[in-house]
């Protein structure tokens, strides 16, 4: 049978990802994931990206243009999510309904998903179908899609493993080799190997978003020791702290709380997104930050919670937000723009527990959201951080452990995945006829 592959969405930009292969007359899809920075700008407007449609969402580029698979659409067999990242499964309930397929993920994934569908006031009506890692669902009889467990900066990622008569597709979006986790299990190395060696690996389409970086990714415990550098180790006990990062970083999150407590201090995570993410994990059994955090999501309870905490004194609290992509309807920013009653003072610190995605609007937003900081005369903590992917050496291993046939940079424009096709060609790989670099709206056979 002839195996396609389908670049739909992640092949020309960072984000937006989407990819669907094709087994004979069976296809399974592989992610459905926002454009974030054009979600952004139209939030920024004071738009309700509720209300869009499918195809208005599509138009303006903030979920992938799945036209290239619509003589497909009858034989989509599932739609199989990596992990809980916007980027990965924002556009599910926009562009998933049109499919007649479940929708499979791991349990916290689709956790995610229902939350997200909730407070949205979205609806989908396909079959949900939560899967733990080290799982496989057969989705017909000539197709299986197994859940290999692999780190990265949000619980229960997934490297998806599509298994067809002809061989095994391996899907990389998101991963990194983190052989100390915070919090879940070290990758998989066992199996990955086992597959290598005893199966027929077709294909690999890799996460190369740091194929450029000359280094293996260092383990998230590095960014846990940054933190505790930071909150331990400087002068703050008569000022208020602030930290943000990604409210998907469960791990990040356990870091924070547990050197928010040694310092005496009471926890508040705020806003909807952290609530959302944190209750998720909470949900399926990851952690129980209720317990050991205040959590205030919606805007008027938090405008009474910053008061409260004013009068009490904000240097017995720790303050956890989103912001750190400088997005204009975030927490911080609220507090900076006095939206949210919070009041900067000289000598504040403020800790960036993540790094700038490198893409317009998040560079602007960002340098004005430091430039006011400063004007205040807080202290800045920049970067924070380990990244969540894999670099030039975590790809070089992985290439390695799988043994493919055929190697698909993915995640990003071309800038970004030619380093991992580069990597290939030094391995041994055959540019084009073993080393496939596509854009968004391309489709190979694999021979």
């Amino acid at each position: 049978m002839e195996v396609k592959i389908a670049a739909v969405g992640g092949y020309s930009e960072v984000g937006k990802n989407m990819s669907a292969v094709k087994v004979g007359d069976e296809v399974v899809i592989m992610d459905m994931g926002f454009y974030l920075p054009v979600i952004v700008d139209y939030e920024e407007e004071g738009n309700d990206r509720s209300l869009l449609s499918a195809d208005q969402m599509r138009k303006m580029g903030a979920v992938p243009d799945d036209t290239i698979i619509s003589s497909w659409k009858n034989n989509i067999k599932a739609i199989a999510c990596s992990h809980a990242h916007l980027d990965h499964t924002g556009a599910v309930p926009y562009l998933a309904p049109k499919y007649h397929a479940p929708v499979i993920g791991t349990p916290f994934t689709i956790e995610v998903l229902r939350n997200m569908i909730h407070s949205e006031g979205l609806e989908m009506r396909n079959k949900y179908i939560p899967i733990n890692v080290g799982s496989s669902y057969k989705v017909s009889k000539n197709i299986k899609v197994e859940f290999i467990n692999i780190t990265h900066s949000t619980p229960q990622t997934a490297i998806i493993a599509v298994h067809t008569k002809e061989g095994v597709i391996v899907y990389t979006n998101d991963f990194k080799f983190d052989n100390d986790p915070i919090v879940g299990k070290k990758p998989d190395f066992e199996r990955l190997k086992q597959l290598g060696k005893e199966e027929r690996v077709l294909a690999v389409i890799v996460d190369s978003l740091y194929s450029g970086a000359a280094q293996k990714t260092p383990s998230e415990r590095v960014a846990r020791e940054m933190l505790k550098d930071v909150m331990l180790g400087t002068e703050n006990n008569n000022n208020p702290m602030i930290v943000t990062c990604f409210a998907s970083h469960i791990a990040r999150l356990r870091s924070i709380i547990d050197f928010g407590h040694k310092l005496n201090r009471k926890v508040v995570l705020l806003g909807r997104s952290m609530q959302k993410y944190a209750s998720a994990a909470e949900k399926v059994n990851i952690v129980k930050y209720s317990k050991e955090a205040e959590i205030v999501a919606n805007a008027d309870k938090i405008k009474k919670k910053l008061v409260r905490m004013e009068k009490e004194g904000m240097n017995s609290y720790l303050i956890v937000c989103t912001g750190g992509q400088g997005e204009p309807n975030s927490v911080l920013n609220k507090m900076l723009n006095k939206i949210y009653p919070f009041y900067f003072n000289q000598e504040d610190t403020m800790i960036f527990s993540n790094r700038i995605i490198p893409v317009e609007p998040n560079i602007t937003n960002r340098a004005k959201m430091e430039e006011k900081l400063r004007k205040f005369g807080v202290r800045i903590y920049r970067d924070i951080h380990v990244s969540g992917h894999g670099s030039r050496e975590d790809i070089r291993d992985l290439i390695n452990i799988v043994n493919p046939e055929h190697v698909i940079p993915s995640h990003g424009h071309h800038k970004l995945t030619s380093p991992c096709a580069q990597l290939a060609e030094e391995m041994g790989f055959k540019r084009r006829s073993e080393i496939h670099e596509v854009h968004n709206g391309q489709t190979m056979t694999l021979q």
